[in-house]
């Protein structure tokens, strides 16, 4: 009788205290860590680091086709979503026309607090804001690379191609690049020296007349060769107007190499509104801030009511490509506003020459390489 009770004491005794757990299977053992991943790495892609490519070449020879950018996203504050409800790690529209993202809920723009801001000379990642025409969320909008030459406040002019800001030359970038036109004694150049020299052929409009760009360092190089005559910048001269230069109105004769005077906007400042500031700030009123411009005889009417002054709400930036004359930027598409603003780019992580064959493809020296 006693040996039964102890028998029936351990039991209940093993029962309440056995807390040995089933061991997970396989499959949820994956499960389980492939959920972590995808969560661990959209924190860190959502507000620390994203990976991004060079698609053209506006910023040769400083960044190159084929270099792939680790951008800092708590430089300037990480950017929350607009669109929360996408698919992760997929380009915003796939197959041709399939969206990846739906956008039938957007959130306002709004940014954590970041190690800095925005400063002239910084490459920076954005989304191209002449895609609001689109009516493309800001955060499914291309994604781009340039140099920003002026913030909001600045007071912007470029003359004979040299940026000024603020009535001081801007500094160049050391292998900024722009066209040259450069006469031959008509003897043919060896295209070899083409590939060797990193130089881009634009147009042949003589039999010994070319416009070329040729990267800062190989300059002297290239005028030393007995068939060439004379290198010179080619720039457009001031006064003549291009109508795919931002503002787009032939009242302000711009062009790529003679430009401005222009004030960027910068958040609280205020402007008085007539034609002329109408013509300049339309698009960053209208379009990035959201508001309803008309005009009416003599009368801008905001939001319906008549308004003689406007004060922005945001800052804004200008973008320019280092190969200046092969570069689509601010130049033509005007001021990028603060909430189209990804990421500082700080290291080229990888670095890809397509026109290499399989055993040359990567450009070893670029690897892990600082930008600056």
């Amino acid at each position: 009788m006693i040996n039964l009770f102890i028998m029936k004491w351990n039991t209940i005794f093993k029962k309440k205290t056995d807390n040995t757990k089933l061991k997970k299977s396989k499959t949820r053992e994956w499960v389980d860590a492939i959920l972590f991943a995808v969560v661990a790495s959209t924190i860190i892609r959502g507000l620390l680091f994203s990976a991004y490519a060079i698609p053209s070449g506006s910023m040769e020879g400083t960044q190159l086709t084929g270099d792939y950018l680790f951008v800092s996203k708590f430089s300037y504050g990480p950017r929350m979503p607009f669109t929360p409800l996408s698919i992760p790690f997929t380009e915003p529209v796939v197959m041709g026309n399939i969206k990846t993202y739906w956008d039938g809920l957007q959130l306002p723009y709004f940014r954590l607090p970041g190690t800095s801001e925005v400063k002239k000379g910084d490459i920076v990642v954005f989304n191209k804001p002449s895609e609001a025409d689109n009516n493309t969320p800001v955060d499914m909008r291309t994604t781009l690379v340039k140099r920003c030459q002026a913030v909001g406040g600045d007071l912007l002019t470029i003359v004979n191609a040299q940026v000024y800001i603020n009535g001081k030359a801007a500094n160049n970038a050391p292998k900024a690049q722009t066209s040259y036109t450069v006469i031959t004694d008509g003897k043919d150049i060896n295209p070899q020296l083409f590939t060797d020299l990193n130089i881009t052929v634009l147009q042949q409009s003589a039999a010994n007349t070319y416009e070329m760009i040729i990267p800062t360092e190989n300059l002297s190089i290239f005028k030393s060769y007995s068939n060439i005559k004379s290198v010179t910048p080619a720039i457009q001269a001031a006064g003549q107007y291009d109508p795919e230069i931002f503002p787009h109105n032939k009242n302000f004769k711009w062009n790529l190499d003679n430009f401005g005077p222009l004030v960027l906007p910068k958040k609280g400042m205020t402007i008085k509104l007539n034609d002329s500031t109408l013509t300049l700030y339309r698009r960053a009123i209208e379009v990035y801030e959201h508001n309803k411009v008309e005009t009416t005889g003599t009368d801008i009417l905001l939001n319906g009511k008549k308004a003689d002054s406007y004060t922005f709400k945001m800052n804004y930036y200008w973008m320019m490509g280092d190969n200046r004359h092969n570069s689509l930027d601010s130049r033509f598409w005007g001021y990028v506003p603060e909430d189209h603003i990804i990421g500082k780019a700080i290291i080229t992580w990888l670095s890809i020459d397509s026109t290499k064959d399989m055993f040359h493809k990567i450009r070893w020296n670029r690897i892990l390489k600082p930008i600056n």
